[in-house]
């Protein structure tokens, strides 16, 4: 891969993670329409650690709360804020990871990175969040998030590994739907996308160690720290943003793409 190539993979990935327009998608489309050569799964995990690593640094209060409370939920523990956010933020992981790995098994994730797929679930999923974003209320905080509420926020992120649909996008329309107000809404789909990102790139990066493909560990590291810098830029931005604007824009977006995807695909 050529410097420019590792870039151009490591900027999309880290401006598309947390925005809800779907960063998995974007980069399907990139040697689908581009005709480059796919990254591969080193370039994959360097990028998703990447990211990972700006959404701790950007949260990195709730990240330390949560941890603080991992020993009391060790031991049983429910009485610290720290203990309970930790366990929602297992409870919300659990159906992506149980999906994610039927998928897998069954080869199905792979039937499902095309151009069609994703042309329809940018449109579709754009005009769900539209609708939530506009008819959902705002009782609710960040500090109010429930078991049942982590739950049903873990079940709609299982959705998202359809190509298109967009982990926080989906994510963040479901927060929207159960009450919770803009920003809170997209911190605890940030909050949420730690766990799986751990997840997706712990069997991502099992698949690199089976293939032995230890090479590209220098534009690994590239990639690496571009996707960092690509990802703090955008969350910065968009949680600054939704202080005055909602997800319109995004949406507008996701449903241009989309229909030009869908016009590529069928014609």
């Amino acid at each position: 891969m050529t410097y420019f190539h590792i870039l151009l993979v490591a900027a999309i990935q880290g401006l598309t993670e947390f925005l809800p327009v779907s960063s998995s998608a974007h980069l399907i489309l990139l040697p689908a329409l581009s005709h480059m050569e796919d990254q591969g799964l080193t370039i994959d995990v360097a990028t998703h650690i990447g990211t990972l690593l700006a959404v701790i640094l950007y949260f990195r209060a709730d990240v330390k709360m949560a941890l603080s409370g991992v020993p009391d939920l060790l031991r049983g523990r429910m009485d610290s804020p720290g203990a309970r956010l930790a366990l929602l933020l297992v409870i919300a992981t659990i159906p992506v990871v149980v999906v994610g790995f039927v998928l897998k098994l069954t080869g199905l994730e792979e039937a499902m990175r095309s151009v069609t797929v994703i042309g329809w679930t940018m449109l579709i999923f754009g005009l769900v969040l539209y609708w939530a974003d506009r008819t959902g209320g705002s009782e609710h905080r960040a500090e109010d998030w429930t078991m049942k509420h982590a739950w049903v926020m873990g079940l709609w992120q299982a959705v998202a590994l359809i190509p298109g649909t967009s982990r926080s996008g989906i994510t963040i329309t479901a927060a929207r739907r159960l009450g919770y107000e803009r920003s809170d809404a997209a911190r605890l789909s940030m909050l949420m996308s730690i766990p799986t990102i751990i997840a997706s790139g712990t069997l991502l990066g099992l698949d690199v160690i089976a293939e032995g493909n230890m090479a590209l560990l220098r534009d690994a590291s590239i990639a690496a720290l571009f996707a960092f810098f690509a990802a703090l830029l955008a969350l910065s931005l968009m949680m600054r943003l939704l202080r005055s604007i909602s997800f319109t824009p995004y949406v507008v977006y996701r449903v241009v793409l989309g229909l030009v995807l869908l016009w590529i695909a069928y014609s």
